[in-house]
């Protein structure tokens, strides 16, 4: 399953920033990821190792990490049954970092709206 990631020309300094606050809310959620992490390809194998441990340990607990991150339980179900080849930490590990993401680009887009006049509104 393809990660949607931040575009290409979206640069360097960016990238480590919208990581950075995925990791923030991860940690906010009770979630142990490193922060020597400063990608994408770092985040996603750290988390899938700590929610294949949770499945394992502390099932309970992940579901609840799942709900305040705001995972869809049918699209979830959904890929674990049509990814057999998969770990379900790498398709939960995905689907934690692309809601982030969106998360983030809500935040931006609302923030910015929030910054225009009411004349821009209009």
């Amino acid at each position: 399953m393809p990660l949607n990631l931040p575009a290409k020309n979206t640069n360097c300094m960016e990238k480590e920033k919208q990581i950075h606050e995925v990791i923030n809310e991860l940690q906010n959620c009770g979630m142990e990821i490193a922060v020597h992490v400063h990608s994408y390809d770092q985040l996603k194998p750290s988390l899938s190792e700590i929610i294949n441990r949770l499945i394992i340990n502390d099932f309970s607990r992940l579901i609840s990490v799942l709900y305040r991150l705001d995972i869809s339980e049918e699209k979830l179900k959904s890929l674990l049954s049509f990814s057999a080849d998969v770990t379900a930490g790498n398709i939960i590990a995905e689907m934690i970092i692309e809601r982030q993401l969106q998360k983030i680009e809500s935040r931006k887009k609302f923030t910015s709206e929030d910054n225009l006049s009411d004349e821009e509104r209009w």
